[in-house]
């Protein structure tokens, strides 16, 4: 019920393009780093959300994942509409039950940036960008080029701060709709 509620975009074989599919990886990262148990929560947001057809279990979810081609383990497979409609739903499932913490932490940063101090001057912000870019480096592949802009832990922090600012995108009114609008900005006519 909720895939028919999100347009098709008219891309090619309606298959996700590159730029889709490493956001909505990069997006599901960024929870994984601000909820311990992240990728457990995917698995029960599936069953809740009535998404077992495409997503079976977490093999399934792995494969889809690995259709970002920035992942050391990248599948070659395509990404089909479907599939990337059902991901988007479970990120912005799981965004608005993290909304008061990712608001949290961006007001956070935000009087930090005020003070010119470091997010490591916040427990809770700091954890979260250092699970972010551990969660990173371990599934991305570093001789890939889009990676190797990621070789710092300050472009890795300001990946991680903008993941957030999205996520906090996705809890708003339409949410769903507009991150999935946004995912072929650029990419269809």
């Amino acid at each position: 019920m909720l895939l028919e509620t999100l347009p098709n975009p008219k891309v090619p074989d309606g298959i996700c393009p590159r730029r889709a599919r490493q956001q909505i990886d990069f997006l599901l990262l960024a929870i994984e780093a601000l909820e311990l148990g992240g990728s457990e929560a995917f698995l029960t947001d599936v069953k809740e959300l009535g998404l077992q057809d495409i997503i079976q279990n977490r093999v399934t979810l792995w494969r889809l994942r690995a259709t970002n081609p920035l992942r050391r383990n990248s599948q070659r497979r395509p990404l089909s509409l479907p599939e990337a409609k059902a991901l988007v739903i479970i990120i912005c499932h799981r965004a608005r039950r993290l909304t008061v913490l990712t608001r949290q932490l961006l007001m956070v940063y935000d009087q930090l940036l005020e003070k010119q101090l470091s997010p490591d001057h916040h427990l809770r912000l700091s954890s979260y960008l250092e699970r972010f870019r551990a969660h990173f480096r371990s599934r991305m592949n570093p001789k890939r080029a889009g990676v190797i802009a990621y070789s710092t832990n300050e472009s890795l922090d300001d990946l991680a701060l903008t993941l957030l600012s999205q996520l906090l995108f996705c809890t708003g009114t339409a949410g769903i709709q507009r991150l999935w609008s946004s995912l072929f900005d650029g990419d269809v006519e």
